[in-house]
């Protein structure tokens, strides 16, 4: 359901060792597919600004959707972007791909909120 990923996502941003704070900007959900758009203050200082549209798929969801941007805390500069606008279609695994800070774009791969995290977690 819908709503439940959104609560999930919510729980997870909440319990997250890497999130100091965020604001839900926006979301809504139907019985088959839901937004979030949400601004993070990250424990580093930095900051995230993350949007996903989604749809209910064989009892999961799928991310249809979404841009995720990954900033110092002036946000002036940018540590990473993945998202799936159909903007460099000569890049493997196109849609799919990533700004890195120093302009350059590479190959990425579908991602949801809670992959992103895990991501940042890991970093």
């Amino acid at each position: 359901m819908p709503q439940a990923y959104l609560i999930a996502v919510k729980a997870a941003l909440s319990s997250s060792f890497v999130i100091a704070s965020f604001d839900v900007l926006e979301e809504w959900a139907q019985p088959d597919r839901g937004y979030i758009r949400i601004r993070a203050n990250l424990q580093n200082g930095d900051f995230l600004e993350a949007s996903e549209y989604f749809t209910r798929q064989a009892g999961s969801h799928a991310s249809v959707r979404y841009r995720y941007q990954w900033m110092n805390s002036e946000k002036t500069i940018l540590r990473r972007r993945w998202d799936n606008v159909p903007h460099y279609p000569n890049v493997m695994n196109f849609p799919h791909h990533i700004h890195l800070a120093k302009g350059d774009v590479i190959p990425g791969q579908s991602l949801s909120i809670l992959e992103l995290l895990e991501i940042l977690e890991s970093e």
